[in-house]
C-alpha cells in the first residue's frame, strides 16, 4: 500500500542523512491553499522572528520554509493564527495536527512545525495519501507571554472550552471542585468564547479530519481518545491514557464527535525532542496510520 512505500521512502532519506533544512520546500497547491482560508507568507515577515526567539530548536530557515499562512483568524492580542497544508492531490486520508493549545508548552510547536518539514519532504519524494493541515501555534498570546503562558489573553485555557455535551454544568465542577479553581486551568465563560478555540472548531467542520494530532507538553506520555485502537507507542512516549476532561479536544473530537484523537505529550515543555526522537515518532505515526487507517478509514467530524 502507499502508505508501506511512504515508510521506506522517508526511511531512506533519513538514513541518507538529508537535513530537515534541505531542499527548498514544495508550494502547497492552490487548492490547498485556498482551503487553509491562506494569505501569502512572505519570508521575511515578523512572526518567524519571533518564533525563532521563542521556540527551542526552531531556525529562521526551518521557519521560512515552512510557508506559513495566516488563516485570517487573529487571537485574543491580535496574533495572527497560522496554518499550513500540505496535500499532494488525492488524498483519501485528512489529518489535522495542532501544537501550543497550551502557550506555555513551546516544544509542540517546535514538533509540529519539524513534522511539517518532514511532510513536505514526504510530498517531494512520494505520492504519499495524506493531507496534512498544521496548525503549529494555536494560542499565540500564551506562546508570546513574557513569560508564555498555558491560557490565552483572557486567561482562558482553550483545551477546556469544547462545547462538550453538559459543559455549563460539568466545566464549572470540573474546575471549582477538581483543580480549586485553578487560574491556569479557567474554561471560559462559555464553550468557545475564544477566538482561538472557535478557530479549531471551525476547522474541524471545514477541514473534516479523519484523524487529529494534538501535541501537548510535559508529561512524557501518549494519551487517546475515540474509535480505533490508539497507537501503543510513538517514539519513547508510551501509551497511557491520562482521563477525559470536560471541554477538552481529546473529550469533545474523540469521545462525542468519533474523530481520533491521539494527544503526545513530550517530555519537556521548554526542550525539544531530538531530531532523531522527532523521526521516529513520525515513522511511528505512518505505521500506525496505516495499519488502523488505510484507505481514509475513520469517522468524520460532524
Amino acid at each position: 500500500m502507499r502508505l508501506d512505500r511512504t515508510l521506506l521512502a522517508v526511511a531512506a532519506i533519513f538514513a541518507a542523512g538529508m537535513s530537515l533544512a534541505q531542499p527548498p520546500a514544495k508550494p502547497a497547491s492552490a487548492a490547498a491553499s485556498a482551503a487553509a482560508g491562506a494569505s501569502a507568507f512572505t519570508p521575511a515577515a515578523h512572526h518567524c522572528i519571533d518564533f525563532v526567539r521563542r521556540l527551542p530548536h526552531v531556525n529562521k530557515q526551518l521557519c521560512e520554509q515552512a510557508q506559513l499562512r495566516a488563516s485570517g483568524v487573529k487571537s485574543v492580542r491580535g496574533y495572527p493564527i497560522y496554518v499550513r497544508d500540505v496535500d499532494p492531490g488525492q488524498a483519501k486520508l485528512r489529518v489535522l495536527v495542532t501544537g501550543a493549545i497550551h502557550g506555555d508548552e513551546l516544544s509542540s510547536t517546535s514538533v509540529a512545525l519539524h513534522w511539517l518539514r518532514l511532510a513536505q519532504v514526504e510530498t517531494l519524494q512520494t505520492a504519499q495519501p495524506v493531507h496534512w493541515r498544521f496548525i503549529p501555534m494555536l494560542n499565540p498570546d500564551g506562546v508570546l507571554s513574557t513569560p508564555p503562558r498555558r491560557v490565552n489573553a483572557r486567561g482562558v485555557d482553550l483545551n477546556r472550552n469544547f462545547p462538550t455535551p453538559n459543559w455549563e454544568r460539568d466545566a464549572a465542577i470540573y474546575w471549582e471542585k477538581r483543580t480549586r479553581k485553578d487560574p491556569r486551568r479557567w474554561p471560559g465563560p462559555k464553550p468557545l468564547s475564544e477566538p482561538e478555540s472557535r478557530f479549531l472548531h471551525e476547522q474541524m467542520q471545514s477541514f473534516k479530519p479523519n484523524l487529529i494530532v494534538a501535541i501537548h507538553a510535559p508529561y512524557g506520555v501518549l494519551d487517546f481518545d475515540g474509535p480505533s485502537v490508539p497507537p501503543s507507542r510513538l517514539g519513547r512516549l508510551y501509551l497511557d491514557q491520562v482521563g477525559i476532561f470536560p471541554g477538552s479536544l481529546g473529550n469533545y473530537g474523540g469521545v462525542h464527535k468519533g474523530v481520533p484523537v491521539v494527544t503526545i505529550e513530550l517530555a519537556n515543555s521548554m526542550r525539544a525532542p531530538l531530531d532523531s526522537e522527532m523521526r521516529q515518532m513520525w515513522l511511528d505515526l505512518h505505521r500506525w496510520m496505516g495499519e488502523r487507517m488505510a484507505g481514509g478509514a475513520g469517522s468524520h467530524a460532524k
